[in-house]
């Protein structure tokens, strides 16, 4: 079972970058098939790069801390 809280402070670490560029992100929610949902915020919900930061930066970051994490999602 992936623990909310570890996936919070992984999410704490990307979270300065994101904010420099006036955006950010939040945890949805973890899911029974070990994928996570986030949501971008500010800037981050409209930039054109929001997939390259998702599965560049947020994505990989939580799959090099937490191995059981298949896959990170963007949901509205």
């Amino acid at each position: 079972m992936i623990n909310s809280s570890d996936v919070q402070k992984i999410l704490d670490k990307v979270r300065p970058y994101l904010l420099k560029d006036g955006g950010d992100v939040e945890l949805v929610s973890i899911n029974e098939d070990n994928t996570i949902d986030v949501r971008l915020t500010g800037a981050c919900r409209t930039c054109p790069l929001s997939m390259m930061t998702l599965r560049a930066g947020i994505e990989r970051q939580l799959m090099l801390e937490i191995p059981a994490i298949k896959r990170v999602e963007s949901v509205n």
